[in-house]
């Protein structure tokens, strides 16, 4: 399947006449750091510049507009400004392909299934974490560390999902689905992992970009599940090579994520530092069992995908 999937990659490559300016690996690595510094460092001294040191009193309205200003100007358009002096054919690197109603609703159906094989996961991780944290002193400290940034990136982000009316919802939905799906996809799952693709086999380029995906959400305890998640991105990226089946895909998962932390109100939905109130092993039950199925369901797109693409072929 591998050997195929290159083959496909590779008549991709000549059909866009590729001449790109530098080395792709270095060009994803390149925009990687580029971002990594824009985003994290320019954008903290661009809060200081407008907020000050009294960051915690700034208006809640004003950091969602700079948290949404930050991911347009430092990682969309630095996307597409490397995509374009690189590789100039923009739309082919980023993959801006519409994809059949089919391809979609597929991919969908696995984010259901992934999306409590990861919680599942979360729950025996943070179980084992405390066991050893229990037992080690050294993990406990280490624990302590970990617990203090994630309480800071907890903060921040419950901060940003508090409404008060329907427009503001609304206006946090846009801001934390919408923009990260647009800003975050065009520049991971587009320019990065295609520029990886012309250097390593697929499942190399799918797995080294999801887990800088992972990274750059800062996120400790929801570290693996990020990068899990990167990794289902990236695989419906590249089989569909369609930038927009990955964009709905982290649209629903954030857009479901805050729905349900605004009806419900519970801050285990959008916190990964959480243990379970059941019994660990029915957690274990449900993760094996999960994993089986969505790993079914994996291999059955692989071997049935061109199948989800015929309406467009007919059309």
């Amino acid at each position: 399947m591998d050997e195929q999937l290159d083959n496909n990659n590779f008549s991709d490559n000549q059909q866009t006449n590729f001449k790109p300016a530098i080395n792709p690996m270095t060009a994803a690595f390149l925009a990687l750091a580029v971002v990594f510094i824009l985003y994290q460092f320019g954008g903290a001294i661009l809060t200081l510049l407008i907020f000050g040191l009294d960051f915690e009193k700034a208006d809640i309205n004003s950091v969602r507009l700079l948290t949404m200003g930050g991911q347009i100007l430092f990682i969309l358009l630095p996307a597409l400004l490397f995509a374009k002096f690189i590789y100039v054919d923009v739309t082919s690197i980023l993959r801006v392909k519409y994809p059949t109603v089919k391809e979609v609703i597929v991919f969908v159906g696995g984010l259901i299934l992934l999306t409590p094989l990861l919680q599942s996961f979360i729950y025996i991780q943070n179980f084992l974490i405390n066991k050893l944290a229990e037992s080690s002193s050294f993990i406990q400290s280490l624990r302590n560390i970990i617990d203090q940034i994630d309480k800071m990136v907890q903060s921040t982000y419950g901060n940003l999902l508090q409404s008060h009316s329907i427009f503001e919802a609304s206006f946090i939905v846009f801001v934390v689905a919408v923009i990260p799906a647009l800003c975050e996809e065009t520049f991971f799952r587009g320019f990065v992992q295609k520029s990886f693709e012309y250097r390593f086999k697929p499942i190399w380029s799918i797995l080294l970009t999801a887990f800088f995906f992972g990274i750059y959400h800062f996120n400790p305890y929801g570290l693996i599940a990020l990068i899990a998640l990167g990794v289902y991105f990236g695989f419906a990226a590249y089989i569909s090579n369609s930038i927009f089946i990955p964009m709905i895909l982290h649209f629903l998962n954030n857009f479901l994520a805050v729905s349900a932390y605004m009806i419900f109100g519970e801050e285990e939905l959008i916190n990964s530092n959480i243990t379970p109130k059941e019994d660990i092993l029915y957690h274990i039950i449900s993760f094996a069992i999960l994993l089986i199925i969505f790993s079914a369901f994996i291999y059955y797109v692989k071997k049935n995908y061109h199948s989800f693409q015929k309406e467009k072929e007919e059309k």
